[in-house]
């Protein structure tokens, strides 16, 4: 793959069927990992228009602020806390179809409405969080859920 990503299914679904072997294609040729996580969020912002997508790494006993697409984020997030330390803390996909209805949501940004939140697993052990927010409510479905999972799978060959 170039520097450009060829999408042009109307579904969700499909969508993501044409984007990941595209991401995978990019991805299996660098060995870099903010390349990697940098080209993955802006792929998957070029190809949904999602409001904000981006990583947060583990390191220590936060989740710090990697690469992304979007207006400027929180940049430190401790275990358990908001959507992103919730999904670290559980080893487990949140979603969230209204970010105003989640305990302890951390607002970024206030016009986030609806969030999605995957861990990247490497060993048994979380390494990062792929957060993506939209800012229309109830944006992420199951077809989110099991794409953005399946990349999540891909994405810990490069940790």
């Amino acid at each position: 793959m170039a520097e450009n990503l060829f999408i042009t299914a109307d579904t969700k679904a499909a969508r993501y069927a044409e984007l990941l072997p595209q991401i995978e294609a990019l991805t299996n040729v660098e060995p870099d990992l903010t390349a990697n996580l940098a080209n993955t969020a802006a792929a998957l912002r070029q190809a949904f228009g999602f409001f904000w997508v981006g990583f947060y790494l583990v390191k220590g006993d936060e989740l710090v602020l990697g690469p992304f697409q979007g207006p400027i984020a929180c940049t430190r997030i401790r275990k358990g806390r908001g959507v992103c330390g919730t999904s670290w803390a559980e080893a487990r996909t949140v979603l969230v179809p209204d970010v105003e209805e989640f305990p302890g949501h951390i607002a970024c940004s206030s016009d986030s409405k609806s969030e999605i939140v995957v861990p990247v697993l490497k060993n048994g052990a979380v390494v990062a969080v792929l957060d993506v927010d939209s800012d229309k409510l109830n944006d992420f479905d199951h077809d989110d859920k099991l794409a953005l999972e399946q990349l999540m799978v891909m994405a810990s060959a490069w940790f």
